[in-house]
C-alpha cells in the first residue's frame, strides 16, 4: 500500500509540469515577454504546487509511522485520500491557465482540505482500534495526547488552505502566500521555537512519548520511501519525454504524401532536431538519477533538511520536460534559440545544485546520515563530490559560454549533453589519476631522511609503500 501511494504521489507531483510544457507561444508575440510571464506565473505556481504535493507525501510518511498495521477499512480510506490527490493536477491546470480567476485556487485549496480531512479520519480510525497503531504508541499511556498531537499536525496545512480558499474570493495574492506558508510551516515552527527558547528560556520538557512523531528538522525520514518517491519522479520525467515524441513527432499521412512524396524516412528526417533534443534530455534525466542513486547509496538516514533539499531538486527535475520542449522547437523558431538554451541550463543547474546541497547537508550530519566510507576524507567522498559537481559546473559553463558565443549556443548546449555522459564514464579514472598526482606531490614534500637515521628511513619506506 505504501509503495502504491508513493508511486501515485510521485506521478501526481510530476505531471504538474504538463500545463507548463504545453504553453503556446505564438510567432507574433514577443518571446521575452512570454518567457517572463512563464517564469513569473506558471513555473512559480508549478514549483509551489509540486512542493505542496510533497507536503502531503511527507504527512503520509509521518501518518504511517503512527499506523503500524492496516485492515480493509484503512486501505479504502487511504485509497480515498489518493483519489482526492489525483484531482490536484486538474485544479493546477485551472490555476495556471486562468491565474487571475480565483476558482482554480479555490478548487485546489478544497482538494488539500479534503486530503487533510481524510487523513484525520485515518488517524481517528487507527486510534479507535489500537491494535493498528505502532507498538510503541499502542503501549503508551498518553494515546489521547498522541492523537491530539497527530491531528494538529495533519490538519495544520488544510486549515491554512481553508483561509486561502476564503481569501481567493477577494484577494487571491494572499491565498498564494498562505499556500507557500504551508510548505515551510515546519521550518517556521522550528525557528519560532528556537527564538522562544533564546528569549524566554527553555520551558517544561515535552511528554517523552510525543517525541517519536514530530516535525523536527533533524528527525530522520524513511530512507526507503524517500528513494521510492524520488525514483518515481525520475521515471515519470523520462516517460513524459517519450510521450512528447509520440505525440508531436509522428507525421500525418497527408503530410507525408503531400510534402515528402510518400517517403516516411524523409518525413522523419525533418524531426531530427527533436530526436537529438530527446536523447540529450533523457541522458540528463538518467545521469541525474544515477547521481541521486549514488548519493543515497551512502546515506543511512535522511534528515529533514536533506528531505527538503531533495524535494527542491526533484521539483526542478520535474521541469526538465519543459527544457526538452523549448530545445526541441529550435528549428521551428530559431529566434528563440538563445533564450531557450538559457532556460534549459538554468533548470539543469538548479536540479543538480540542490542534489549537491543534499550531499552537503548529509556531510554536516555525517555521523547520523552517512556510512563511514563516505565521510570526509574518504575516497568515496571524493568520488561522490565529483559526480554531484559535474552537472552544476557543466550547466553553468554552458550558460556562461552562450553569453560570449551566442551564435553557437545550440552547439554548446548539445555538446554539454554529449560530453557529460562521457565524463561520468571517465570520472573514476580521472579521480584516481588526480589522487595519484596528489600522493606523488605529497611524497616529494616529505623531508629526506638523515644519514644514519634508521628509524626515519623505515618510516619513509612504510609511507612510500602504503597505498594512497
Amino acid at each position: 500500500m505504501l509503495s502504491f501511494s508513493d508511486a501515485l504521489l510521485s506521478i501526481i507531483a510530476t505531471v504538474m509540469i504538463l500545463p507548463v510544457t504545453h504553453t503556446k507561444i505564438y510567432p507574433e508575440e514577443q518571446f521575452d515577454t512570454n518567457i517572463q510571464k512563464l517564469l513569473a506565473t506558471k513555473i512559480a505556481v508549478y514549483l509551489m504546487t509540486f512542493l505542496l504535493v510533497t507536503v502531503a507525501w511527507t504527512a503520509h510518511i509521518r501518518l504511517f509511522q503512527v499506523v503500524g498495521k492496516t485492515d480493509d477499512t484503512l486501505a479504502l480510506l487511504n485509497l480515498a485520500c489518493m483519489m482526492t490527490i489525483t484531482f490536484l493536477p486538474y485544479t493546477f491546470s485551472l490555476m495556471v491557465t486562468f491565474p487571475d480567476v480565483p476558482l482554480g485556487i479555490f478548487l485546489f485549496c478544497v482538494c488539500v482540505i479534503a486530503i487533510g480531512l481524510v487523513q484525520a479520519v485515518i488517524v481517528g480510525y487507527a486510534f479507535h482500534y489500537p491494535h493498528l497503531l505502532n507498538q510503541q504508541i499502542a503501549r503508551s499511556a498518553h494515546k489521547a495526547a498522541f492523537r491530539q498531537h497527530v491531528l494538529s499536525i495533519v490538519l495544520r496545512g488544510p486549515t491554512l488552505c481553508f483561509f486561502a480558499a476564503l481569501f481567493s474570493m477577494f484577494f487571491f495574492p494572499l491565498s498564494y502566500l498562505l499556500m507557500v506558508t504551508v510548505i515551510f510551516l515546519p521550518y517556521i515552527n522550528k525557528a519560532a521555537a528556537w527564538f522562544k527558547n533564546r528569549i524566554m528560556g527553555p520551558g517544561e520538557p515535552a511528554v517523552q512519548s510525543l517525541e517519536f512523531f514530530t516535525f523536527d528538522l533533524h528527525e530522520p525520514l524513511s530512507k526507503e520511501r524517500v528513494e521510492a518517491f524520488s525514483d518515481g519522479v525520475y521515471a515519470i520525467v523520462a516517460t513524459l519525454l517519450i510521450l512528447d515524441i509520440c505525440e508531436d513527432n509522428v507525421p500525418e499521412p497527408k503530410d507525408v504524401e503531400g510534402q515528402f512524396n510518400g517517403s516516411l524516412i524523409a518525413a522523419l528526417g525533418a524531426f531530427g532536431p527533436h530526436f537529438l533534443a530527446y536523447f540529450g534530455s533523457f541522458a540528463t534525466v538518467g545521469l541525474l538519477w544515477f547521481a541521486h542513486h549514488s548519493l543515497f547509496l551512502h546515506v543511512r538516514r535522511a534528515t529533514r533538511a536533506m528531505g527538503l533539499l531533495n524535494t527542491l531538486a526533484l521539483a526542478f527535475v520535474g521541469g526538465l520536460p519543459l527544457a526538452y520542449q523549448r530545445t526541441s522547437a529550435l528549428a521551428q523558431q530559431p529566434r528563440e534559440e538563445l533564450e531557450s538554451i538559457r532556460v534549459s541550463c538554468v533548470i539543469i543547474f538548479f536540479a543538480s545544485i540542490f542534489q549537491f546541497a543534499t550531499w552537503t547537508a548529509a556531510l554536516l550530519c555525517e555521523r547520523e546520515a552517512l556510512h563511514p566510507s563516505a565521510r570526509f576524507g574518504g575516497r568515496e567522498h571524493a568520488l561522490m563530490f565529483a559526480k554531484l559537481a559535474l552537472y552544476p559546473c557543466a550547466s553553468l559553463l554552458a550558460f556562461a559560454s552562450t553569453c560570449f558565443l551566442r551564435r553557437f549556443s545550440t552547439a554548446i548546449f548539445h555538446l554539454m549533453q554529449v560530453a557529460v555522459p562521457f565524463a561520468f564514464l571517465l570520472l573514476r579514472l580521472l579521480l584516481r589519476l588526480a589522487l595519484a598526482v596528489l600522493c606523488a606531490l605529497r611524497r616529494l614534500r616529505q623531508p629526506a631522511p638523515q644519514p644514519g637515521d634508521q628509524g626515519s628511513a623505515e618510516a619513509q619506506s612504510q609511507l612510500l609503500s602504503a597505498p594512497c
